[in-house]
């Protein structure tokens, strides 16, 4: 009875974004003592804000898949993209229902932490979180086969760590680039981010931002993020359409229509998904916000949401492109990399991951170095996807069954890490590691010696 219930609140509420997000609003304005008509119409366009966006990422993802299928016959590679719902499926079934208390432990012990210490971030994409707890407990079953209460304590604190200070380790950024507001970024993308500021301020300077870049007059229209978006889309469609040849896009992509209509169609249909987004993201932002500050006056003071990587789009959506081109080619790179280096798994480039992940790079790239640290993170980041995932395939135990894992920055590095940590470990040295980072982080988080705000850079 209570694992079913658990499940329910996992699967039904906790891993739909709205749902969780809808929920959060309504407790902050109860707790503010809002008039019911406030509080339901708070509640109800925070639900149908993220709703919005969420259609806006499908329009996304239904508009750069195809192009995904035509970048691979042009290389005329055999290899994996990984992706999320490839390994899903199976992770679900062999690990769902341990995954699930781990994400409810996680998220229980990253609001007691956000509660007692200066780090005061509540991870609330719920499906990343879900995400990552099936894949932490993946690795925990199968690679160092923990089980029962044991599974439960280690995944329950490897996931309150993460959720508590991955989007720490964002928050100067986004702070920086959202002129203080008081949310930061819980994605999967996060290394990716984080290296692409780090890195940004070594090639570039903020000052010569993409926002800023010198057009000629002819090309002014580009200023404009949506027509801007449009044409570019349009015309890195049209060169994969040409390189992969018309007779190919008519008989396997485009059907009955003309394959440059097609082209044009397709890029016109991603800047509309963008826009999309972007309305749902000023939607949910302006409802969110003001709504989570019951919830940091009342139950962690201090609160901050970390909000899925779309909340960033519309501060620099030049960036954002700059971004997402340059993780694609980077990926190319990578992928020509694992030939060179013979690897088992080859990585193809995936269009999905180098848009959300590789254009949020670049907005924070941006904000540090400009529109050369908003290429240049992206595209390295772009490479250590591509191979990271290549190495990391074999090392995540039952998982590598399904010949594909999670597409991500964060499994590409630290995921990694972890699976090959996990490992090479027995349980009790795991055990005990875990409990000592336990201890280190929180007699770090609780010094009182730690002057440097966290606002700062």
């Amino acid at each position: 009875m209570l694992m079913s219930f658990i499940k329910f609140i996992v699967f039904q509420l906790l891993s739909q974004p709205s749902i969780l997000l809808g929920i959060v609003a309504l407790i902050g304005l109860i707790l503010q003592k809002r008039p019911t008509n406030q509080v339901i119409m708070g509640t109800l366009k925070t639900i149908i804000g993220v709703v919005i966006i969420g259609a806006g990422a499908n329009v996304i993802s239904g508009s750069l898949s195809p192009l995904g299928t035509i970048m691979n016959h042009s290389f005329s590679i055999k290899g994996i993209m990984p992706t999320n719902e490839a390994v899903l499926p199976f992770a679900l079934k062999n690990f769902g229902s341990m995954g699930a208390l781990v994400m409810v432990g996680g998220f229980i012990i990253n609001i007691i932490l956000a509660r007692i210490s200066k780090f005061k971030f509540i991870y609330l994409t719920g499906h990343i979180m879900f995400y990552v707890s099936l894949f932490v407990t993946a690795i925990y079953v199968s690679v160092a086969h923990l089980n029962g209460i044991v599974l439960f304590l280690i995944g329950s604190i490897t996931m309150g760590l993460y959720f508590t200070f991955m989007p720490a380790l964002l928050y100067p950024y986004t702070s920086k680039i959202t002129n203080g507001e008081k949310f930061t970024v819980g994605h999967t993308g996060d290394v990716a981010y984080w290296f692409s500021a780090w890195i940004g301020k070594y090639v570039g300077k903020p000052e010569d931002s993409a926002e800023k870049f010198k057009l000629p007059k002819s090309l002014s229209f580009f200023r404009d993020s949506t027509a801007g978006m449009a044409v570019t889309m349009m015309i890195i469609f049209i060169i994969a359409v040409v390189f992969s040849g018309y007779s190919y896009i008519s008989k396997n992509i485009s059907g009955n229509t003309n394959p440059l209509i097609y082209a044009i169609m397709q890029g016109l249909t991603f800047a509309a998904g963008v826009t999309i987004v972007l309305s749902g993201v000023r939607m949910m932002l302006s409802e969110i916000i003001p709504a989570f500050t019951g919830i940091s006056e009342k139950v962690v003071p201090g609160a901050i949401p970390a909000l899925d990587c779309p909340v960033m789009f519309p501060y620099a959506p030049t960036a954002l492109v700059f971004g997402f081109i340059s993780m694609f080619i980077g990926m190319i790179v990578g992928m020509f990399v694992q030939l060179g280096l013979g690897a088992f798994y080859i990585i193809l480039p995936g269009i999905v991951p180098a848009f959300f992940a590789g254009g949020t790079a670049g907005i924070f790239g941006n904000s540090t170095g400009g529109w050369k640290g908003a290429i240049v993170g992206p595209f390295i980041m772009g490479i250590v996807l591509a191979v990271g995932t290549g190495y990391l395939i074999p090392n995540t135990g039952a998982l590598a069954s399904t010949g594909s894992t999670f597409g991500d920055p964060f499994y590409a590095t630290v995921g990694l890490g972890f699976a090959k940590w996990v490992k090479e470990m027995t349980v009790s040295p795991l055990i005990g590691t875990i409990i000592l980072v336990l201890v280190v982080a929180v007699l770090y988080i609780l010094s009182k010696n730690r002057n440097k705000k966290l606002n700062q850079i």
